[in-house]
């Protein structure tokens, strides 16, 4: 990897992360396409994840500054808030220890992922059909029953290309959340997932490490956080004013041409 590697990736993954058009995707598919792979890219890819989280902890401060509020007992405050993450997250990271390897050495690949986000895309745009019923104004309105069922849907997001954001989003919109209650919610409860895989990924991969990688870590780490800082307010904003229409049409245009490109290649 070099520095323009570092910079690419970083914004990939600052602006997919939290959007509902899958950022593991993404960056399988942007790696191919740099043609760089092994062990230092998939702990960069990894390491960078944290740029992301942190521009949400940022935004989001003071919600997660009311999860040490422990005074309150109603709304998205001290235990009641952090029992809601751990109901949201223990789904997803139940299931993802038990199907890891079969995961990563069936699923981690272009063709899967370009399915993935085809039909994911389907998906967004099928949902704008539906009328959902809007009973949870706020976060701090939510129950654990509604946030164990967003846990559920967000299982789904194991197969890379599917999108963790998409599969919570949607679920908090079956589950009475409008799309930008839905929206905020999935950026909140990817930070306890993200921060977990993230810390165990790279206990895994650590001895691989040297201080050659730094610079690029680094730029990578400090781009991903501006990127993701700028997408998460920007898809909010988005929100208030469209659906996930416009997401559904871009996963299957990236669908297409990256099946597009690997025909060519196939053919040459």
């Amino acid at each position: 990897m070099n520095l323009f590697d570092s910079v690419i990736l970083g914004i990939v993954e600052g602006i997919t992360e939290f959007l509902p058009i899958s950022s593991t995707g993404h960056m399988i598919l942007t790696s191919h396409l740099l043609k760089i792979n092994g062990a230092v890219v998939d702990s960069f890819e990894v390491f960078i994840q944290l740029g992301a989280i942190l521009a949400v902890v940022f935004l989001y401060r003071h919600r997660f500054a009311c999860l040490f509020d422990f005074k309150s007992q109603s709304g998205f405050f001290g235990l009641r808030g952090l029992t809601l993450l751990a109901v949201t997250s223990l789904p997803i990271l139940i299931l993802g220890k038990l199907l890891e390897h079969t995961i990563k050495s069936q699923l981690f690949n272009p063709v899967s992922v370009s399915w993935a986000l085809a039909l994911g895309g389907v998906v967004l745009l099928l949902s704008d059909r539906f009328k959902f019923n809007h009973t949870v104004a706020s976060i701090d309105d939510m129950n654990v029953k509604e946030a164990f069922r967003i846990g559920l849907c967000q299982c789904f997001a194991l197969c890379p290309g599917v999108s963790r954001a998409a599969s919570t989003i949607i679920g908090g919109m079956a589950n009475g959340l409008s799309r930008t209650v839905a929206a905020e919610y999935s950026f909140l409860a990817a930070v306890p997932i993200m921060v977990i895989v993230c810390i165990k990924d790279l206990v895994d991969i650590w001895d691989q490490l040297s201080v050659n990688d730094i610079a690029v870590f680094a730029v990578g780490f400090i781009v991903a956080f501006i990127s993701a800082l700028f997408a998460v307010k920007s898809f909010i904003q988005l929100l208030q004013r469209s659906s996930l229409g416009p997401f559904g049409i871009y996963r299957i245009i990236v669908a297409v041409a990256f099946f597009a490109l690997m025909n060519n290649h196939a053919l040459s």
